[in-house]
């Protein structure tokens, strides 16, 4: 490598099976490090598709069980989504900010402003029920920091902990992965205060970093039938850090748009 130039190595990890409730992530993943021929290393990112974690965690809802509330029902009108669904949307939620046709825009119980409270039928198996859907994991931070924390017992190294998940955006096409949790590495750079080429101090910038590691992993993870729900960073500098996902969420007061 010439002096000066920055690698990183991402790896979707091969070997990740089908999960289940009630499934060992760390388990999971560290057999998926051995499959495709690596071993976890100091300062590795691993960057974990929320659809799994949230299948260990049986987050799957029954569409069958759910009873529509009057505010749902009329909901569903507008959107044209299954009533149930929109009942499940609004449990999920603290707010509703935008409603029209197929979509729903809301704060999601975690903060995260996002469509339809994350709720998927994608890469959903039925599970013999005539329809089930997949809610967001409970404490992504938590479970990112749980996570870590089983590793570094097993592994005996320190490495950084994301699940992402696939979000739009509200002035641009097209989903790009983000980090709902994160243990371990920095989740927001302040570089305010740091030269730029010319000696001038930035005033503003601050990096949404940990968002840019989930959307470089959904390159490899796919929104399809890839299978890949795990992917290996390797070569990121960084500081280890106690920053979580919820660093990223800008505070009501600041938000211009809503």
């Amino acid at each position: 490598m010439t002096p000066g130039n920055r690698e990183a190595r991402l790896l979707a990890l091969a070997g990740v099976p089908l999960v289940q409730p009630g499934d060992d992530i760390c388990d999971i993943v560290l057999r998926a490090v051995a499959h495709s021929g690596e071993s976890l290393q100091a300062g590795d990112i691993l960057v974990i598709a929320q659809k799994i974690v949230s299948k260990a965690q049986g987050r799957y809802v029954d569409l069958a069980r759910v009873t529509p509330s009057p505010r749902a029902l009329d909901l569903a009108q507008t959107v044209a989504k299954d009533a149930r669904v929109i009942e499940l949307i609004l449990q999920e939620s603290q707010e509703v900010l935008r409603v029209r046709s197929d979509v729903i825009i809301v704060v999601h119980r975690s903060g995260f402003v996002m469509a339809n409270a994350g709720i998927d039928l994608s890469n959903v198996e039925s599970g013999g029920a005539d329809e089930r859907v997949l809610l967001l994991p409970l404490d992504p931070d938590g479970t990112c920091a749980s996570i870590r924390k089983t590793l570094r017992e097993r592994a005996g190294v320190h490495a950084g902990v994301i699940v992402n998940d696939s979000h739009g955006r509200a002035w641009r096409n097209g989903t790009v992965g983000v980090a709902i949790g994160a243990s371990g590495v920095p989740t927001v750079l302040d570089l305010r205060g740091r030269p730029d080429l010319f000696a001038r101090r930035l005033r503003i910038t601050q990096v949404g970093f940990a968002d840019e590691l989930a959307a470089a992993a959904s390159l490899l993870m796919g929104q399809a039938g890839e299978g890949t729900p795990i992917v290996l960073i390797r070569g990121v500098q960084y500081d280890e850090s106690d920053g979580c996902a919820a660093d990223l969420m800008r505070p009501k007061g600041l938000d211009l748009f809503r």
